[in-house]
């Protein structure tokens, strides 16, 4: 359904708001809560009858899994931004369903929840940035035409800087690839583009996909690493995958910095025509700067010109919280490992209205996620006897913040990561109908991935190429936070092929959907959406992750893949 358009005070508390509140608190008044959804919001929106035993009914349910998208994605929830109201009633909602399903919580102190501390960062309206070269100053409107926030955790960050022009901002010695080459940016105010040098080649750059160089998490961590005091990336379309209004927003979360971690006064972006303004000042042009960057042999070009900013910015504690139940194996050894189970729970909250609503639902980016997760949950309990393995169901905080949930439980595990055996994360499902193909980035890199091809086939479902790998797809949601722990992992979405539907159906519902209300407050519950294809992957899911904790052996990453030393790593402990 369309919600009905209304402001929201970003700003207004709760009196049982998690940042106002020590985490025992949290925990206790969650607990309480709890016990009032389990009889109210599971029961109507599950459809479970009896709170007090696990389910029997085996059967899956896309009208459980609608009802639950429709609850998460309601005004009621404000959008569910991390260390808000929204997330209180998400997270315990959840916690509700999973101790409905018969989950034991493996949070703290015998509750679902795993507090996730992090600091909230506004960076204010009024902060400032321009560029001067000689006499001439181009002043840069703040959300027009640049945003981003200060990684430094402090209330102020002032700089004024050279400008070097660093291209993409890559050292890949795998790829023969060093913009920094002969360059020390120390001080300086970096200036690129996101993404990577195109490339047909898979040896080089994997091709037409994306690798981790080519986001724009690696470009800050590059900057922050090399001393650099700003990183200004410069956006287009072309080179992010999505339109400016997607990284407009001035608020975000962090987890705390470690004690000497590198961290930039601002890591920011500029509008592609702030970005032509600035390149002006040395005679190029986004257009023709993006073309330097794209060529082997490139060399870092100093702009001529000094950046100036002034980046004023609220910062507040908070602790969020991962979801976490488990359903222990039947092995008495085995039981000790476990596959996973993910999907965030999280969305934008409230920010700048958009055709007259300002609350951001995220209906499909990702209540559709955590109603599968739930599905899930409720499935694998039902099951008899269990698998050999124990089985983790995650729903993570903070994914749209940088995957901060995933990361924080990546460092805290319920289950050490060198036992947890695979991690299938599901994550903005468009819901289309009944697929006969899937995607499932990633999955060929892991030695699991026969058992998928095995099931993928008995369930009559092709894998096909992910269409936006380009776009750094696997890079960005939680599955990569584990992956780059150790831990095989990868997403299981719909492909573009859809039953009774024609080839182009998929392919341009999604396209459509990424273009007009990714990230918008327009992502809300449809009443055209089609949970029925919903069954066919929670069921293709669980194929996999059964035969995956009933194996004799655990899965790692093929040799070669860039994240195989850390799973040798994380097995040696």
């Amino acid at each position: 359904m369309t919600s009905r358009p209304r402001a929201i005070d970003p700003n207004a508390r709760n009196p049982h708001h998690p940042e106002e509140t020590d985490s025992g608190d949290i925990q206790r008044k969650s607990t309480m809560r709890l016990s009032f959804l389990v009889s109210a919001a599971v029961v109507t929106a599950v459809g479970v009858s009896n709170a007090a035993e696990p389910p029997s009914d085996a059967s899956l349910s896309a009208d459980r899994m609608r009802a639950g998208v429709t609850y998460l994605a309601s005004d009621r929830l404000e959008g569910r931004g991390p260390g808000t109201r929204g997330e209180e009633l998400a997270t315990e909602y959840i916690a509700a369903a999973f101790k409905q399903a018969g989950l034991a919580p493996m949070g703290r102190r015998g509750t679902f929840f795993q507090p996730v501390p992090l600091i909230r960062i506004t960076t204010e309206p009024t902060a400032t940035l321009n560029a001067k070269i000689g006499e001439s100053t181009i002043d840069f409107r703040c959300v027009d035409e640049f945003a981003g926030m200060s990684q430094t955790e402090q209330p102020l960050e002032e700089f004024d800087a050279d400008a070097i022009f660093m291209g993409h901002g890559i050292t890949a010695p795998e790829f023969d690839w060093d913009d920094y080459k002969d360059v020390d940016v120390k001080g300086k105010v970096v200036v690129l583009f996101t993404n990577e040098p195109p490339s047909d080649d898979p040896k080089f750059f994997a091709g037409k996909a994306l690798t981790y160089y080519g986001r724009w998490t690696f470009k800050f961590e590059e900057a922050a690493r090399r001393g650099a005091k700003a990183c200004l990336i410069i956006h287009t379309t072309e080179t992010a995958g999505y339109p400016f209004s997607v990284v407009q927003r001035l608020d975000g979360a962090q987890l705390k910095r470690k004690p000497g971690e590198p961290a930039l006064a601002f890591a920011g972006w500029l509008s592609q025509k702030a970005g032509e303004k600035l390149l002006a000042l040395s005679g190029r042009t986004v257009d023709g700067a993006l073309k330097e960057a794209n060529t082997r042999g490139f060399k870092a070009v100093p702009l001529g010109a000094r950046i100036k900013g002034r980046i004023p910015t609220k910062l507040e504690n908070i602790v969020s919280k991962n979801v976490i139940g488990m359903i222990e194996g039947s092995d008495p050894n085995l039981k000790a490992e476990a596959v996973a189970f993910t999907a965030h729970w999280d969305h934008l909250g409230v920010g700048r209205a958009v055709l007259g609503d300002n609350i951001y639902h995220g209906a499909a980016d990702n209540g559709t996620g955590c109603a599968i997760l739930m599905e899930m949950a409720r499935a694998w309990s039902a099951q008899s006897p269990q698998p050999k393995r124990s089985a983790l169901f995650i729903a993570t905080t903070a994914e749209e913040k940088g995957l901060l949930g995933a990361m924080y439980y990546a460092d805290h595990p319920v289950i050490p990561l060198g036992k947890t055996a695979l991690d299938l994360n599901f994550d903005m499902i468009l819901p289309l109908g009944v697929p006969e193909s899937v995607v499932l980035n990633g999955a060929e890199r892991t030695t699991a991935y026969p058992i998928v091809k095995t099931w993928a086939q008995k369930r009559h479902l092709d894998i096909e190429p992910d269409p936006r790998a380009s776009e750094g797809t696997f890079y960005r949601s939680d599955h990569f936070a584990l992956a780059r722990a150790g831990v095989p992992a990868f997403s299981v979405s719909a492909g573009e092929r859809i039953k009774g539907k024609s080839a182009a159906f998929g392919r341009q519902a999604i396209k459509e959907f990424v273009a007009k209300t990714y990230h918008s407050p327009q992502d809300t519950i449809r009443p055209d959406w089609d949970f029925s294809g919903f069954v066919t992957l929670v069921q293709f899911a669980q194929d996999v992750a059964r035969e995956v904790a009933n194996a004799d052996e655990l899965p790692t990453w093929v040799e070669g893949d860039e994240f195989r030393p850390a799973r040798l790593r994380s097995q040696a402990k």
